[in-house]
């Protein structure tokens, strides 16, 4: 059974920048995406990246373009999200999920249908 495991947030100022780490235990296979899909009150809950593990594409929301980068490690045992440029519209809680497909097959940025999930890490960003 995959466990994920959530660390890196934290608060800071508008223009910061924060790097959020998922530790993985448990089998991922390389057919697997990883994402970051965040929650915030009031909002609808909005997938920000994604990475494919096979083949290591990455896929960003419009929202976090240019700013956030997801990567992993070559072990794929931790999977991280570079967050700069931070906005007041980023915070958050951000959770680390993963699915047994590729990426690009379903609609990830929705932020459902994945199959494991952490329990998140807290985001908040100051004016």
């Amino acid at each position: 059974q995959v466990q994920l495991v959530e660390s890196g947030g934290g608060s800071v100022q508008t223009g910061g920048s924060l790097k959020l780490s998922c530790a993985v235990s448990g089998y991922i296979d390389s057919g697997n995406c990883m994402a970051w899909i965040r929650q915030a009150p009031g909002r609808e809950r909005e997938g920000v990246a994604a990475i494919y593990i096979a083949i290591g594409s990455t896929y960003y929301s419009d929202s976090v373009k240019g700013r956030f980068t997801i990567s992993r490690d070559n072990s794929r045992d931790t999977v991280y999200l570079q967050m700069n440029s931070l906005k007041p519209e980023d915070a958050g809680m951000y959770y680390c999920a993963t699915a047994r497909r590729a990426c690009y097959s379903f609609s990830w940025r929705r932020g459902d249908a994945f199959d494991a999930w952490g329990q998140g890490t807290l985001v908040t960003v100051s004016p």
